[in-house]
């Protein structure tokens, strides 16, 4: 019984292992991004109104910059919510299963969602190459940058999805970015 003392008082001290350090560092860039971009939109969007009814010249490009920041922000922000475990899922449902079987369906939803991110990341990618040669007229980039996002949070997804089976499996609990 002392051997399984000790051997639990020195499990959280045990130092986060590969895949979690690069996910927990991964996930905090993504929300500084996130953050970021947020204020770049606020940024973007007041000077458009600022433009429009102050110098009654709007700027042009205003409006599709700001349109592909949301999708930077809501993207990325999307993956790291996954992470943290931070979408609508039903809990009350999961807590009334067994645990042998809460934790097989647990494996069973974040496969699915790793599958859901892969996919997004690959059909990210093919629409992206699909659109390269086009340009947004008013920013003068390609369309692809308007994908990045896609394949960049689908890749996260499939991280952080792997991640959390790795604990589960493990018994662990993936703890949040902000942490």
């Amino acid at each position: 019984m002392s051997i399984e003392l000790e051997l639990e008082e020195v499990r959280p001290l045990a130092a986060p292992r590969l895949l979690t350090r690069m996910n927990a560092r991964l996930a905090w860039s993504g929300m500084c991004v996130a953050m970021v971009g947020l204020m770049a939109i606020v940024c973007v969007v007041f000077y458009q109104v600022f433009g429009r009814y102050v110098l009654n010249d709007s700027p042009t490009w205003a409006e599709s910059l700001a349109i592909v920041l949301v999708l930077y922000v809501t993207l990325i922000g999307a993956a790291v919510g996954v992470r943290d475990a931070g979408h609508i899922g039903l809990e009350s449902f999961l807590v009334m299963l067994p645990d042998v079987i809460r934790r097989k369906v647990e494996i069973v939803i974040y496969a699915l969602v790793g599958v859901f991110g892969a996919c997004m990341a690959y059909n990210g990618w093919v629409l992206g190459n699909s659109v390269a040669p086009y340009f947004i007229p008013n920013l003068h980039v390609s369309e692809a940058v308007r994908y990045i996002p896609l394949v960049l949070s689908g890749v996260l997804i499939v991280l952080f999805a792997i991640e959390h089976v790795v604990a589960i499996i493990r018994g662990e609990e993936v703890a949040p970015s902000w942490n």
